[in-house]
C-alpha cells in the first residue's frame, strides 16, 4: 500500500495563503526532496491552478533561480490527479477526477507505486475523515497573516486526530518544517 502525504505552508496562525509567503531557495530546495519518492499529485482544483500553468512554465522557460527551476521539472514531471468538476481538459501528465476524492485516493492508494502527496486544504477534512493521508509536512512560516484560508476551519473534523512528530528542520529564513506521521 502506497503512503499518502500532505504538505503545506502555513503561518504561524494557521493560514495558508500561499501569496504571503516567501519561499526562497532553501524551502524549494526542501519540497523538490520531499518529492523525489513521490510518483503522484492529488489536487484540488485551486491549488492545481496555484501551481499550474505557473511551475510548467518555469520549467519549460528555466526562468526561475537555479532551485527554482529544479522544483518546477519534478513537480511538472509528476502524474498528477486534479478533483474537480469545472475543469474542462488538463495538460499532459494530468488527469480530472469529477467527484468522490477520497474513493478516488483510496483506490489510487492500493495501486502499485511510489507515495502520493496531496495538495488542497478543501479536501483536507474529508480525507483525514476517511484515514488517507499518512504523513504531514507543515512548514511554518514566521509570519501573522491573520486572513485567507486557514488549514482547517473550526468544526470540520468531528473527532481529534492525534499524531507522532517524526522530524523538525529550522531554516536560517525562521521557517520550521514540521513531520508528523499518524499514530
Amino acid at each position: 500500500m502506497r503512503t499518502v502525504t500532505f504538505g503545506m505552508n502555513i503561518s504561524i496562525d494557521g493560514y495558508c495563503d500561499h501569496t504571503t509567503f516567501n519561499p526562497g531557495e532553501a524551502l524549494h530546495d526542501y519540497f523538490t526532496h520531499l518529492m523525489e519518492d513521490v510518483d503522484l499529485l492529488f489536487f484540488g482544483r485551486i491549488m492545481y491552478q496555484l501551481m499550474f500553468p505557473y511551475w510548467a512554465d518555469v520549467a519549460r522557460d528555466q526562468s526561475g533561480t537555479a532551485e527554482e527551476n529544479r522544483f518546477a521539472e519534478r513537480l511538472t514531471a509528476i502524474d498528477k490527479v486534479v478533483v474537480s468538476r469545472t475543469l474542462d481538459q488538463v495538460p499532459g501528465n494530468t488527469r480530472i477526477i469529477r467527484s468522490h476524492p477520497a474513493e478516488a485516493l483510496a483506490k489510487l492508494k492500493q495501486q502499485p507505486g511510489k507515495k502520493i502527496s496531496v495538495d488542497s486544504v478543501s479536501m483536507l477534512p474529508e480525507l483525514i475523515a476517511a484515514g488517507l493521508i499518512d504523513e504531514f509536512h507543515l512548514v511554518v512560516h514566521p509570519v501573522f497573516v491573520g486572513k485567507g484560508r486557514r488549514l482547517l476551519d473550526a468544526g470540520s473534523l468531528q473527532e481529534n486526530f492525534n499524531l507522532k512528530l517524526v522530524d523538525t528542520i529550522t531554516f536560517k529564513s525562521g521557517c520550521v518544517a514540521h513531520h508528523y506521521r499518524k499514530q
